[in-house]
């Protein structure tokens, strides 16, 4: 059973400030269910009041980095996701990635392959 400090830093990876992309949408949903989410993209911009940063900040207590890059453009994550030992890394559809997802289970992260906004909506995240 989740207690009240159910809220969960995401690290969204590939946020765009385009509001028909799911990675924007998952960055609005995930602040609208309070969850603190740091969204890193390609250039700055904004996403509600949530900025979108190109810099890879050190982090503490990540629970999920939510993926929306391609496997090719996740590579350069790699050490910056594993540094950062979250608890899961989701892969939503089209993220899939069989070596991020080896690395991490080396490091004792979760991969998931799913749908972040699914998992919003279903009150699975």
């Amino acid at each position: 059973m989740e207690t009240n400090n159910d809220k969960k830093l995401t690290v969204v990876l590939g946020a765009s400030p385009n509001p028909e992309r799911y990675s924007n949408m998952a960055v609005g949903r995930l602040t609208a269910k309070g969850h603190p989410v740091v969204a890193i993209g390609k250039r700055a911009a904004v996403i509600g009041d949530t900025p979108v940063i190109t810099e890879h900040p050190a982090l503490e207590n990540v629970d999920t980095v939510t993926m929306y890059l391609n496997p090719v453009a996740q590579k350069e994550y790699y050490d910056y996701i594993l540094q950062l030992q979250p608890r899961r890394i989701i892969f939503n559809p089209g993220a899939e990635n069989e070596e991020l997802s080896s690395l991490a289970r080396q490091h004792h992260i979760q991969p998931v392959e799913a749908c972040t906004l699914v998992l919003l909506s279903t009150g699975q995240f």
